[in-house]
């Protein structure tokens, strides 16, 4: 079962996302990864497996100062146990974490590929970080894209998502649909 978990703020963020994942352990999973924004700089990091092999990949970043990040535990609804396919997805400048299913993402799949959107993974999650630059374009401000980009999934889900256009917001629904 997937785990997503936050931060933001002036503590170790590495460390805080790094804690939040090891106490989703107990639900299960086959990979792992975390996207951290700190002093203008985003630093992403996947792995497959246990946590550790995630710890060991981080292990030498440093942090200083104001961070925002977001964390996930994955356990393979779409597509298979592989760091490509591992959160935290991401666009042009935007990252996100996803627990639940997008039930109608082939459908925007089809969508957005015929717009020039080119995917990396297989998963569900990555429709949803296009979906918001693709309303980011259109929306007057960030907020209202991710409104338009929720409002055309179907599914049970939480989300945290993170754009480099609002490096100090972590952005999540309203309702959590699980």
């Amino acid at each position: 079962m997937c785990g997503i978990v936050g931060h933001i703020g002036t503590k170790n963020t590495k460390n805080i996302l790094l804690d939040g994942l090891q106490e989703l352990e107990y639900r299960g999973y086959d990979s792992a990864g975390i996207a951290i924004f700190n002093k203008n700089n985003i630093y992403t990091y996947k792995a497959v497996g246990k946590l550790t092999n995630l710890e060991k990949k981080v292990s030498s970043l440093e942090l200083n100062g104001f961070s925002i990040g977001i964390g996930h535990t994955r356990w393979a609804t779409h597509g298979k146990p592989t760091e490509v396919n591992a959160h935290p997805h991401y666009g042009v400048k935007t990252y996100v974490v996803h627990n639940g299913i997008i039930e109608n993402y082939q459908e925007l799949k089809k969508e957005l590929e015929k717009d020039g959107t080119e995917f990396c993974s297989q998963t569900d999650t990555e429709v949803f970080v296009h979906l918001f630059e693709k309303y980011q374009k259109k929306a007057k401000n960030d907020y209202e894209a991710f409104k338009c980009a929720l409002s055309d999934i179907k599914g049970s889900y939480a989300i945290l998502l993170m754009t480099e256009s609002n490096s100090k917001t972590l952005f999540l629904p309203r309702k959590v649909l699980l």
